[in-house]
C-alpha cells in the first residue's frame, strides 16, 4: 500500500484507475467494492489519493449516486486510453495475447449485430473471463473514433479509408419471394420486370433508399425498385415478405433455411449484392493483442455460418 502523495506532478497508478473506472461503470462505491472483492473503506481510499495525485475533483458524491465532474470525465477517458495502452503493451509481449484482458467496445448494425455479432460475442467472453466487451448497435453510420469504438463489425464493402479493415466472411444479399406471391404476380426473369412488382424497401444505414445496388459475374448494375412498404429494420421487411408483400434483397445467411424450406423462393438467381462482413477498427490499435483475439475469434465463429 503506497502513501498519500500530494505532489500533482506524481503518475498514477494503474491500480487506482482500474478503481476510478469500476466505480463509475457500478456506480457507487459499494458496488465498485463487491466488483473488486474490497471494502468500500479501500475504493475510497484508492480514489482519494488518485484525486490528490492529479490535484483536483474527480467525484461529485451524494448519498444516492455519485456522477462525474467535468475533469473526471476526462480523467475516465485518459484512464481507458492508459490502461488500454498498458493492456497492449503486456498483451504484446508475454503470454497475455493468449488470455486477452481489458474492454473492448465494439459496434454493429441493430439486425446483424442483434443475430449474428451478441452470439459469436458471448462465445468469445466465455472463452476469455478476463476480457470485457460492450457492444452497441445502431442503424446508422458510426464515427468509431469520435465515438470512441475500438472495433466495429460492418456488412458491406463500404469500408472508410482511413481505418484498417478486415474481411471475416462472404456474404451476399439475395432477390426472393413468397411461392404465394410469385404465383399471383408471375416471376421475374429480368431486372426490367422489377418495374411492375412490389419490391419491400429498407433503408438502413447509409445504403441509397429505394436503389439495388447488384452484380453479376460480369457487371454492377443499379435499379430503381418501387413499392408501398419500406422500413429502416430488416427484420420487419422480412416478415411482410413472408406475409407475401413482394419481392425482398435478403443476406443468404438470413433466407437460407427459408429456402431450403420452400417459404422463400429465390429469383434473378443471376444477380446478388454484396454483403461481406468486414472487421474494422482505427489505425491505432493496429498492434493491440485483445483486438487481434477478437477479430479472429469473430472470424472463426463468422466461417462456420457460410451460407455457400
Amino acid at each position: 500500500m503506497h502513501a498519500m502523495n500530494t505532489n500533482h506532478e506524481s503518475t498514477p497508478l494503474p491500480d487506482d484507475l482500474r478503481v476510478f473506472l469500476t466505480v463509475i461503470r457500478m456506480g457507487s462505491f459499494s458496488g465498485a467494492a463487491l466488483e473488486l472483492d474490497q471494502s468500500p473503506a479501500y475504493v475510497s481510499k484508492r480514489i482519494k489519493i488518485l484525486e490528490d495525485t492529479l490535484g483536483t475533483r474527480l467525484l461529485h458524491r451524494s448519498p444516492r449516486r455519485i456522477a462525474l465532474t467535468d475533469a473526471g470525465l476526462r480523467a475516465q477517458q485518459w484512464a481507458v486510453r492508459i490502461l488500454d495502452n498498458l493492456d497492449d503493451f503486456m498483451g504484446d509481449l508475454s503470454q497475455v495475447r493468449k488470455a486477452p484482458r481489458g474492454l473492448l467496445h465494439v459496434c454493429s448494425s441493430f439486425g446483424f449485430g442483434r443475430n449474428y455479432v451478441a452470439p459469436a460475442i458471448a462465445e468469445l467472453s466465455g472463452a476469455y473471463p478476463d476480457l470485457e466487451v460492450r457492444l452497441d448497435v445502431y442503424d446508422r453510420v458510426v464515427d468509431i473514433v469520435a465515438e470512441g469504438f475500438d472495433l466495429e463489425i460492418r456488412v458491406g464493402d463500404d469500408i472508410p479509408g482511413q481505418h484498417i479493415s478486415r474481411q471475416l466472411v462472404a456474404n451476399r444479399r439475395v432477390i426472393c419471394a413468397t411461392p404465394e406471391y410469385l404465383e399471383q404476380r408471375g416471376v421475374p426473369t429480368t431486372l426490367d420486370d422489377l418495374a411492375e412488382h412490389d419490391c419491400l424497401v429498407l433503408k438502413e444505414r447509409n445504403n441509397p433508399f429505394g436503389v439495388w445496388q447488384l452484380r453479376t459475374a460480369e457487371r454492377e448494375e443499379e435499379v430503381r425498385v418501387n413499392g408501398r412498404l419500406s422500413s429502416n429494420n430488416g427484420e420487419i421487411v422480412l416478415q411482410w415478405a413472408l406475409n407475401h408483400r413482394g419481392l425482398l434483397l435478403r443476406s443468404l445467411w438470413d433466407v437460407k433455411p427459408l429456402l431450403e424450406q420452400g417459404r422463400l423462393v429465390q429469383v434473378l438467381h443471376d444477380y446478388s449484392q454484396s454483403a461481406n462482413v468486414w472487421a474494422v477498427y482505427p489505425t491505432r490499435l493496429a498492434d493491440s493483442a485483445k483486438l487481434r483475439v477478437c477479430v479472429e475469434f469473430l472470424e472463426a465463429s463468422f466461417s462456420r455460418l457460410r451460407a455457400d
